[in-house]
């Protein structure tokens, strides 16, 4: 019998040793559940191949070939990937909607005496519980926001308060974006449903009776759009506010956006757009920066004449309600550990 999962923290407190993905590559690369591996009993070539059979033939040649096919490559799985385990293993099995893929895998693998078993809906079921989770019950965290202006260094002292103990969010991180024009990352964003497959793994495994410090954003990280949920806890989230010199900030991000920085092309392409907002003698300069390779100078033009002032306007359309500020003398290890060290004790008497 297929097992059934009433929310989502139930689902991440299974007891099986291992979660096995069937449906095709690119099922999988679009969203999974966490932590689960891909054995797919059909491929992308092949799922699709019995999809056109089915809809220009008939069901059953349909069904045939896909049971040769799921048979072929969940025998080769059992020979290869899963050959190591012994006669304890515990899997879980799903495909797109609990039927024949999963439930073909699954049978294999108890006839061998491993004791399976598959999820009831399959994936279908588990995006049901992530929306559920994400989109329509109360979150059920104290949101408090790490805020300031680009180049204050929230990210990284997130990772140093995480270090500290302080129960931390981090949503650029799961968003694989640094949050602004200029964000990017190597290897690009996740799916929209990857990421909140992601974030509601994060957020699952936080303990509700404890303050979250998350990092002040906007509804949107890069391409991937906030849950309204969780978008509107953190609008209500009350702020510690971090300052720091535009000196020490121009430091800091050349630095830590050299990457960036040094790929002139790239900079150019981003920044052009801005002509409409900034004006063409802005973006001109801008760009004869970009030229000469003069990072500090254009480091510091981008926040005194786009991100300060666009932080400026979105805070003056809001109210927020600040409970701290901690000025950042230096944004070196040792100014960031003694910043980390105040917002440890501000957060710690929440």
């Amino acid at each position: 019998m297929a097992l059934k999962f009433s929310n989502l923290p139930q689902l991440y407190a299974h007891p099986f040793d291992t979660i096995i993905d069937v449906r095709s590559p690119a099922e999988f690369a679009e969203d999974h559940l966490p932590g689960a591996i891909n054995l797919p009993v059909l491929d992308n070539e092949e799922r699709a191949r019995v999809g056109t059979i089915y809809v220009q033939q008939s069901p059953f040649l349909a069904r045939k070939l896909g049971a040769a096919l799921v048979f072929r490559n969940a025998a080769n799985h059992i020979e290869t990937q899963l050959s190591h385990h012994e006669g304890g293993w515990r899997p879980l099995v799903y495909c797109w909607r609990g039927g024949q893929r999963s439930g073909s895998f699954t049978w294999m693998l108890q006839q061998i005496g491993w004791r399976a078993e598959v999820i009831e809906g399959g994936y279908r079921s588990y995006r049901r519980l992530v929306k559920q989770y994400l989109y329509d019950d109360p979150l059920p965290f104290k949101l408090v926001a790490l805020d300031g202006y680009t180049g204050t260094a929230k990210t990284e002292l997130l990772a140093r308060l995480q270090t500290r103990g302080v129960q931390v969010l981090d949503l650029e991180a799961l968003a694989n974006h640094r949050g602004s024009l200029l964000g990017e990352q190597p290897g690009g964003q996740p799916s929209q449903k990857a990421f909140e497959s992601a974030l509601a793994s994060a957020m699952c495994a936080l303990d509700p009776a404890r303050p979250v410090l998350v990092e002040a954003e906007s509804s949107k990280i890069g391409s991937l759009i906030l849950p309204p949920a969780v978008w509107q806890s953190l609008c209500q989230a009350p702020r510690i506010l971090v300052t720091a010199d535009i000196e020490a900030r121009t430091d800091y991000l050349v630095a830590a956006y050299d990457d960036i920085l040094s790929d002139a092309e790239r900079l150019q392409d981003r920044l052009s757009p801005l002509r409409f907002h900034r004006g063409h003698d802005v973006v001109d300069a801008w760009m004869a920066q970009i030229a000469e390779g003069n990072k500090t100078a254009l480091t510091r033009a981008l926040m005194e004449q786009h991100y300060d002032p666009a932080y400026e306007k979105s805070r003056r359309n809001h109210q927020f309600d600040v409970i701290a500020r901690v000025h950042a003398a230096s944004l070196t290890t040792d100014g960031l550990d003694q910043v980390a060290s105040e917002i440890e004790g501000v957060v710690v008497q929440l």
